[in-house]
């Protein structure tokens, strides 16, 4: 399926400008080498969520990048005017972060506002295939080695984007990262949960895996809605023996995991716990 033309277009130092418009330089390095961090937001009744904590994590990314400095409240008051002029109350954001052209030593911004990818409530009704891919590092190599980027959001997603599509050619829809020592980690634009019983279960930030906004807003509000949650290392057959599975980001928010390496999770539709950190979620966005 094309995707959808942009609703608008912010870039640093010009303001609002026609999507059409040609933004980056070709000696950018964000084009040359990947070296750019972004952040992926959605926009609730036209204010982006969590914005504050989402510029912080692109704060985070560009310094273990060797970016330079972000300059938070410049590219918060762009991503305003991106919001504003896309007229969309509902819609999704992307801020990006780049070290600008070569040996400039100044780094480059623009936010750009699209619309939501569609049949999202499809997907959520019916729940995600997943199949589990293996990445060859361990923990431990991941967690000891910053240049493998752990927990960086960089435009540098070409491994994610391939795992995708290889879940995808294999008739699921998403994909489920482990590592060389089969520790379940999270997916390649999301987090990843299992209940059992009342209690749920993520994978620990220690094992290199990315600090989601939205698993953070999950954490915070599982209490509120009755379930214990542990951080930790799990393995696979913990996970698929789980009483149901569900994933988090921020575009998909959250949704049930109906299938596993061709095996169904659970009763084989999405579970209880799915449903109700949905409504937290929901409830969270409504609320900031």
């Amino acid at each position: 399926m094309p995707s959808q033309p942009p609703l608008a277009l912010a870039v640093l130092g010009r303001g609002v400008v026609d999507p059409g418009t040609p933004t980056l330089f070709a000696d950018d390095e964000a084009v040359l080498r990947g070296r750019a961090a972004f952040e992926t937001i959605r926009v609730y009744s036209g204010a982006p969520f969590r914005l504050d904590a989402h510029l912080l994590r692109l704060s985070s990314s560009a310094a273990t990048l060797g970016l330079p400095n972000v300059d938070a409240r410049a590219l918060a008051d762009l991503a305003r005017q991106a919001v504003a002029a896309a007229g969309a109350p509902d819609a999704t954001l992307r801020v990006v972060w780049t070290a600008g052209r070569e040996s400039s030593g100044e780094g480059f911004a623009f936010a750009l506002v699209t619309r939501l990818p569609p049949h999202l409530d499809e997907l959520r009704s019916r729940g995600l295939r997943l199949v589990s891919l293996q990445l060859a590092v361990g923990t431990q190599t991941r967690q000891a080695s910053p240049w493998l980027l752990p927990g960086v959001k960089s435009t540098s997603y070409a491994v994610n984007m391939a795992a995708q599509q290889e879940a995808r050619s294999r008739g699921a829809d998403d994909a489920l990262f482990l590592s060389l020592d089969g520790v379940v980690l999270e997916g390649p634009t999301s987090n990843v949960w299992f209940r059992e019983g009342d209690a749920l279960f993520t994978p620990s930030l220690e094992l290199g895996i990315l600090a989601g906004v939205t698993r953070d807003t999950l954490i915070g509000g599982a209490g509120a809605a009755g379930y214990e949650v542990e951080e930790g290392r799990f393995t696979l057959e913990r996970l698929a023996a789980a009483d149901e599975v569900f994933m988090s980001s921020s575009l998909r928010e959250v949704v049930g995991v109906s299938e596993l390496d061709g095996r169904p999770v659970g009763s084989g539709t999405p579970g209880p716990a799915a449903e109700r950190m949905q409504q937290v979620l929901r409830a969270a966005a409504s609320a900031s």
